[in-house]
């Protein structure tokens, strides 16, 4: 019998945490920023995505004809 369980936890992340601060001092009015400054740290990760899909992208369109 194998006892192999693969479980993988890794956890919130800079950016959720980072949102989540954001949001706690929002709503502790600490801070008066715009709610779309708020949730600025969850859109790294689409920002990055872009990005790097874009440079694949030209760099075939260079290399490739």
């Amino acid at each position: 019998m194998s006892n192999s369980s693969s479980s993988s936890s890794r956890g919130i992340g800079f950016t959720g945490l980072l949102f989540i601060t954001f949001l706690v001092l929002k709503l502790t009015k600490v801070i008066s920023w715009p709610w779309i400054w708020v949730f600025s740290p969850l859109w790294i990760g689409l920002i990055l995505a872009i990005l790097i899909i874009s440079i694949g992208l030209i760099l075939n369109k260079i290399f490739n004809g």
